[in-house]
């Protein structure tokens, strides 16, 4: 699903935008077993799992959904990336 810290070429670092429809990644919260650990950052999210969320210009954009995810992800205050 998840390899060199990308999904379906979409490179999991960077500006992240929230949106309510038409998502480049589905996205489910989850506290256990994520595809992926993220680090919320203010700045410089040029490292795998590193995310800094913005309201335009994002790298790629995100839905939360409850259901049918296309990556799993939990939120960490260390070590983010692949996990």
């Amino acid at each position: 699903m998840i390899s060199n810290c990308s999904f379906k070429g979409i490179k999991l670092y960077g500006k992240v935008q929230i949106v309510d429809s038409f998502p480049d990644i589905k996205v489910q919260i989850v506290d256990s077993f994520p595809d992926l650990k993220v680090k919320k950052v203010d700045s410089f999210a040029d490292s795998c799992g590193e995310w800094q969320f913005v309201d335009s210009f994002a790298d790629f954009k995100i839905q939360y959904v409850d259901s049918f995810p296309d990556i799993k992800i939990q939120f960490v205050d260390s070590f983010p990336g692949e996990a």
